[in-house]
């Protein structure tokens, strides 16, 4: 069963129907004895990082996560929000992440897009492989929804699975072990976004 992580942030029943669509178990989990029965777990999320670090620890679901993804290393996919939380700390706010992924979390340079709607990133946008990776399997020109502000710096390149264009490139899919992340919106990314997520069950 795939566990989608319900902390009151995310498209958690657009995950479940996807899922259900393709036939695959999955539903939302609220606390430590749900996360205990998941097989792969999806950590959505929208609105502002601190925001979520306050309703993920207001969920008491902080510890069982750190003890499935860190100890037991059960594959997560973080995605939006919920990727960004991942990392270190967001210039967005003052909370501490999860600290899963060595990265910050950075406002987008906008300074290359004068003359247009600049900031937030709305809309479809391509999402460049720069290694192979499974969670892209089978997908050609993979193109997603976007809706953010601040984007994952890593640390370190290795990280990187795809690119992503907006006045500057940045990551927009990391992998760290059974640690995978999009800042895009699988979940609102029609075909592309469904083989992303089945590739992800399959991992």
């Amino acid at each position: 069963m795939i566990g989608i992580v319900d902390y009151g942030l995310g498209n958690v029943q657009a995950f479940v129907n996807i899922y259900r669509g393709l036939g695959i178990e999955a539903a939302p989990v609220r606390n430590a004895s749900e996360l205990a029965a998941a097989k792969r777990l999806i950590l959505p999320g929208v609105g502002a990082f601190d925001w979520a670090m306050e309703r993920l620890e207001g969920s008491g679901m902080i510890e069982p996560l750190h003890r499935r993804v860190l100890g037991e290393r059960v594959p997560v996919l973080g995605v939006c929000v919920g990727m960004q939380i991942m990392a270190r700390r967001s210039e967005e706010g003052i909370r501490p992440g999860l600290e899963w992924i060595e990265a910050d979390v950075r406002l987008l340079d906008s300074t290359p897009l004068s003359g247009r709607t600049q900031l937030p990133h709305m809309g479809w946008n391509d999402a460049e492989p720069v290694v192979e990776s499974a969670l892209f399997s089978g997908i050609d020109a993979p193109r997603y929804y976007f809706l953010h502000s601040y984007f994952l710096a890593p640390d370190q390149d290795d990280v990187v699975l795809a690119r992503t264009t907006y006045g500057v490139s940045f990551a927009s899919a990391v992998r760290k072990g059974n640690i995978l992340a999009t800042q895009f919106h699988p979940e609102k990314s029609h075909g592309w976004g469904a083989r992303l997520l089945k590739n992800f069950a399959e991992l």
